[in-house]
């Protein structure tokens, strides 16, 4: 029998299925994997903006962990939405605890219509307690811009950038240049 390995989506849920959750879901199953999720808020969004977020309450967040993580052996995590500083530090807890073998933190933050996802509050949380866990970060342009604190807009940009997201903790940095002007498509990847 062909088995599968188990990976674990927290994100917030998009509503038009383009990103967080959903999109999460069609990539691992594109890919071969078995996906399971751990929903941070809930997003009411189409291709032309979000109207409304609300994260789900931290006993609900932590329940949906924990019934995870003491079911599957989960092989990687992939983080996405983390909307308040609450979700970051419970995260944070069970991830020391169980140590999954791969950690990607894509610190999602702004959706592609412009609109935040994130309090501004949780950033600094976000830098301190995950990315030191992480096997990598995968932060795009508008990311690493608000993560270094200055605009983030060509490839020089992205390149000191990542070197300055490794200080972090993370084990690596992939800086995705998918919104770089021109008509090449450079992500930059900076290892320990």
């Amino acid at each position: 029998m062909k088995t599968y390995p188990i990976v674990l989506s927290v994100a917030g849920s998009d509503s038009s299925g383009g990103a967080g959750i959903q999109a999460d879901l069609k990539t691992f199953s594109a890919l071969g994997a078995y996906g399971t999720t751990v929903i941070t808020a809930i997003t009411a969004q189409n291709t032309l903006g979000v109207r409304a977020i609300q994260s789900v309450s931290i006993d609900v967040f932590r329940q949906q962990l924990e019934a995870v993580m003491s079911d599957f052996e989960v092989a990687a995590v992939k983080v996405g939405m983390l909307h308040t500083c609450e979700i970051v530090e419970v995260l944070a807890d069970v991830l020391q605890k169980v140590k999954p073998p791969h950690l990607v933190v894509d610190p999602v933050m702004v959706a592609s219509s412009g609109d935040s996802l994130i309090l501004e509050s949780t950033i600094e949380r976000i830098k301190t307690r995950l990315f030191p866990l992480a096997s990598i970060i995968t932060p795009n342009l508008k990311e690493a811009s608000l993560l270094v604190n200055r605009n983030v807009e060509t490839l020089e940009d992205m390149k000191t950038a990542s070197h300055d997201l490794l200080a972090f903790g993370s084990q690596a940095v992939l800086v995705k240049g998918g919104h770089l002007q021109g008509k090449i498509i450079t992500d930059v990847l900076n290892l320990k």
